[in-house]
């Protein structure tokens, strides 16, 4: 009983499986594509829905140093409670270390809430264009 409150919707990116039909994506899996498509949505970028997204679009010119790697953080946090009511967030954390190839690691542990399973996603962040 407690798997059917993880729901199921679309597989990201969309496609087809074998038998014409819209794949789908089922529990954990699915929770795990609705974060990353909230980390890769840019508030403003769905227009009937325009506070849909992440915050961390916004940083992509920023200098990066502590302050902002905080800020990055934060907006994570605040994006997956607000959108993803399937989990809590139990840490967000931004790695730096490839920042030289323009992009940041940002890793997300978070809990399942009617399983209490734990997971981790790393979601990179591309700073500069065409990644």
């Amino acid at each position: 009983m407690a798997r059917e409150f993880l729901g199921r919707g679309w597989a990201f990116p969309v496609g087809l499986d074998t038998g014409g039909r819209i794949k789908m994506s089922h529990d954990e899996e699915d929770i795990r594509e609705a974060i990353r498509i909230i980390l890769g949505t840019a508030k403003g970028e769905r227009v009937m829905r325009p506070d849909f997204g992440c915050g961390i679009h916004e940083f992509v010119f920023a200098a990066i140093n502590p302050a902002t790697v905080a800020l990055i953080e934060n907006s994570v946090r605040e994006a997956l409670t607000l959108w993803e009511p399937r989990i809590e967030v139990t840490g967000a954390q931004v790695s730096t270390e490839s920042l030289a190839e323009g992009k940041l690691l940002i890793s997300v542990d978070y809990k399942v809430r009617t399983t209490n399973n734990r997971f981790n996603l790393v979601y990179p962040f591309y700073l500069t264009e065409g990644k």
